[in-house]
């Protein structure tokens, strides 16, 4: 298996199901929570240094290794996602990216193949309670490359408006609205963090960041 990204178009994608759970997750794959890290990562901050980036889920590679037959991702250690998401979980005193390709800042992608050693990053606000939304937990299974919802891989659901920054890019992490947790992309919007179809397939130092709604 090449560890370089082939030019082609995949045509399948992960779908990403996303559950309310009373399991400890610390280690596994989850959504929302606090991010487990290595000791010498630090939890991100956004454009102003100091804020720090909505953590958004991490992805432990060997649970989605058998339905990534192509190696478009490693299949050991750990992927994390942040972004400026406050806004739109319904804090109107924070950044927002607005639509199209939000900047560097604002997003991070970080990624270590090895998830034996990992602590818990924990944030709380003033009177104790966690300034993050609860851990879910993820399952995963095979989708369409071009669905909506929430899934790995794949092409972005919504592209109208800028098809042209996408060429040459596939989609690696898609997030969708949903009502339980109040998240709301303006008008029936989604959001795509992007990487280059050709990138080494341990890298993602060139990620980018769109936001489209109808």
């Amino acid at each position: 298996m090449t560890d370089v990204m082939t030019h082609g178009l995949k045509t399948m994608a992960i779908k990403i199901n996303i559950q309310p759970t009373s399991e400890d997750l610390t280690g596994k794959s989850h959504w929302w929570g606090f991010p487990d890290l290595p000791e010498a990562m630090d939890w991100p901050c956004g454009d102003d240094g100091e804020t720090l980036l909505t953590f958004i889920c991490q992805i432990r590679l060997e649970e989605i290794a058998a339905l990534d037959p192509e190696g478009r991702l490693p299949h050991k250690g750990m992927l994390w996602f942040f972004a400026d998401l406050d806004y739109f979980l319904g804090d109107l005193d924070a950044p927002c990216g607005g639509s199209g390709e939000w900047t560097a800042g604002s997003f991070r992608v970080l990624y270590s193949d090895d998830s034996s050693d990992l602590h818990t990053h924990e944030y709380y606000y003033e009177d104790s309670e966690p300034a993050v939304l609860k851990a879910e937990e993820i399952t995963f299974q095979t989708t369409s490359e071009t669905d909506f919802g929430f899934k790995l891989l794949g092409m972005p659901a919504m592209t109208e408006g800028y098809e042209n920054e996408n060429e040459g890019l596939m989609s690696l992490l898609q997030l969708d609205e949903e009502e339980r947790w109040g998240l709301r992309f303006f008008d029936c919007g989604t959001v795509n963090f992007m990487v280059p179809t050709d990138r080494q397939r341990d890298d993602f130092s060139e990620a980018t960041f769109f936001l489209h709604s109808s």
